[in-house]
């Protein structure tokens, strides 16, 4: 057995940082038994977050033979601790950049991509019929300063051009009464996407999985993946799988030597959340904030937040740059002063509810789904920058089509293909957060 190659702090990887997930009160892990033994399978899925769990959905309704291995339990990651925004993205890199690298057929493209992801999320509840909680019309990026407003009233009109869709401006004097008061100077709606309940929509893909023919088991950390003349065998503390190909599904919970050539290739980043009791209507009018638009601000170190349908609010900002007991307590309380700067009349209100996880992003700040080279029959996605609802559901399809030896049916871009440099220093890669965080919030100011 080889010990995972992760380069985070081990608690980091444990039960304390969503001891108390809002989404953990709502949805119980399940009954997701570990591998136990030997067994055979057509593909072997690494990972049952948004990304296995809808590779493992296509390729089950495909009448494929799906083994999902997971060293917790599904949606334990990224995708049960996320802020539930089904929105476009996927890439940290602007339309601008990938147009430069790629040309601009490629660029849009990409952009179909993003528009075909969010339409998958939506598609994927409406087929299964799931309760997710779905609320609020798109989303809304909300301008912290009177310059950014001025540069978002200009992004409309590419917003209209790129997406084929009318976005709408809210100057500064019509946030009130569209019930986003706060330290704004204006908005802009692009009508793409929805929020939801990130447990449930995960839970209802890995039941329709399951339903469809998949096996999958929780509590069964995949150690190693040993190369075989007929495609690859992968090892756990209680068993193994015999596949022909198989899917590395772990994002920003990857190691670096499962398989060593995902070796610097991904960055693990945190985010942490927060989220309210519910209010009662007379505490929303006091700040003025009453709508369930999903939103976000315009700073490069954003804040996330939305008014759920309790009326509970879930605020969110990116986390530290090491995981201690005393640098989540110090980023549990800079989340808490932001959240009552942004929202003076609420500072009496509680935040029972806090938890942090991982971002992933690459060298490129683009996705990745494809092949994993050197490994035939293997095949990986990962680096969703954020936006892993979305994204994640999407590679997974997409990777579902690639094990196949099908063409992807939808935009599968130049972008998504390129395969990912590695970020320089190796396992001391996260050294490099530091300067970007500071640059980004002198940025910021």
């Amino acid at each position: 057995m080889t010990d995972l190659a992760r380069i985070w702090e081990p608690k980091a990887y444990g039960p304390s940082p969503i001891r108390d997930c809002w989404w953990a009160d709502t949805v119980a892990p399940g009954d997701w038994p570990a591998l136990d033994g030997d067994t055979t399978t057509d593909v072997a899925i690494v990972g049952a977050g948004f990304t296995g769990l809808s590779a493992a959905l296509h390729l089950a309704e495909a009448g494929i033979g799906v083994t999902v291995l997971d060293a917790q339990h599904p949606f334990w990651g990224a995708s049960g601790r996320n802020g539930g925004f089904n929105c476009l993205g996927g890439a940290k890199a602007s339309h601008e950049d990938i147009a430069k690298k790629f040309g601009q057929s490629e660029m849009l493209d990409y952009a179909k991509a993003e528009r075909a992801a969010v339409e998958t999320v939506g598609h994927l509840t409406d087929r299964l019929d799931l309760d997710v909680d779905r609320h609020s019309e798109g989303e809304t990026m909300l301008a912290h300063r009177p310059k950014d407003f001025a540069e978002m009233r200009k992004y409309a009109g590419h917003i209209r051009d790129v997406y084929g869709v009318e976005p709408t401006i809210i100057p500064p004097e019509e946030l009130a009464q569209s019930g986003l008061n706060g330290p704004f100077h204006g908005a802009v709606t692009n009508p793409l996407g929805f929020a939801l309940n990130p447990r449930k929509y995960a839970r209802g893909l890995a039941h329709a999985a399951r339903d469809s023919g998949a096996a999958i088991h929780g509590h069964s950390a995949v150690t190693s993946i040993e190369p075989r003349a007929d495609g690859y065998r992968l090892h756990t503390a209680s068993g193994t799988v015999r596949a022909k190909k198989f899917i590395l599904a772990t994002n920003g919970y990857s190691s670096d030597n499962l398989p060593p050539w995902m070796a610097s290739r991904y960055l693990p980043t945190q985010s942490s959340v927060i989220v309210t009791r519910p209010m009662t209507r007379e505490e929303l009018t006091a700040q003025g904030w009453t709508s369930h638009q999903m939103c976000f601000d315009s700073r490069h170190l954003l804040h996330y937040f939305r008014l759920m349908p309790d009326n509970r609010m879930l605020f969110g900002m990116r986390g530290g740059l090491s995981h201690t007991d005393t640098t989540e307590a110090a980023i549990q309380k800079k989340i808490r002063a932001d959240f009552d700067a942004m929202f003076p009349a609420w500072r009496h209100v509680e935040t029972p509810h806090y938890w942090s996880g991982f971002v992933c992003i690459s060298r490129d700040l683009l996705p990745y789904a494809g092949p994993i080279p050197g490994m035939d029959g293997g095949f990986a996605a990962f680096a969703y920058h954020g936006n892993g609802v979305s994204m994640g559901s999407y590679s997974g399809m997409i990777l579902a089509d690639l094990v196949q030896g099908k063409t992807p049916s939808t935009p599968y871009p130049a972008p998504m293909r390129h395969t990912p440099r590695r970020f320089p220093l190796g396992r001391f890669r996260r050294l490099l957060m530091r300067p970007a965080y500071l640059q980004y919030a002198l940025s910021d100011i």
